[in-house]
């Protein structure tokens, strides 16, 4: 059965069963591979993406679910990696094996969406469903509080949430 999506701001039609995850039809059938597979079963938050802006576990929600709701992935935050989680992760450097990161970096978005200057316990409640196994939280901390530095300096440029809408 045909579904029509809008993920990163490009509607789509994709052949695909209703049931079928939408982890699976990212990397699967439209071919963007920042989106991870991580547990399979919505615990570790390598697969976040947003969905009507909020962040979700992709894994999790069923292509049929999606319905006119748009999807932004890691490749939607920003074509050419200037977004300011982007430039912010890369200037504190912190990804050590990097398999979290595009669920660590899609969970600071939706929180940077709503808090643009969040504290460090607003960091830690909105990262605290992604897990990293390298165990870089200080760094994330570190670079969420940059990104929102970034976002605040560039304003007019760059929204802290990408492209949500």
């Amino acid at each position: 059965m045909a579904f029509k999506i809008n993920v990163n701001g490009r509607a789509t039609s994709v052949d695909a069963p209703g049931d079928m995850p939408l982890l699976w039809v990212i990397r699967d059938i439209l071919n963007l591979s920042g989106t991870k597979y991580g547990c399979g079963i919505g615990q570790c938050g390598a697969c976040t993406v947003h969905l009507g802006g909020v962040p979700v576990r992709s894994c999790q929600i069923p292509l049929s679910a999606v319905g006119e709701k748009p999807v932004v992935t890691l490749e939607g935050l920003s074509a050419d990696g200037t977004h300011p989680l982007q430039i912010a992760w890369q200037d504190v450097d912190v990804p050590q094996c990097g398999y979290c990161q595009s669920g660590q970096i899609m969970a600071a978005a939706a929180l940077l969406a709503k808090t643009p200057h969040p504290t460090d316990k607003d960091i830690d409640s909105a990262m605290n469903g992604v897990l990293c196994r390298c165990g870089t939280y200080v760094r994330i901390r570190q670079a969420v509080h940059k990104a929102s530095e970034l976002a605040a300096s560039h304003a007019g440029k760059s929204t802290p949430g990408g492209n949500q809408e």
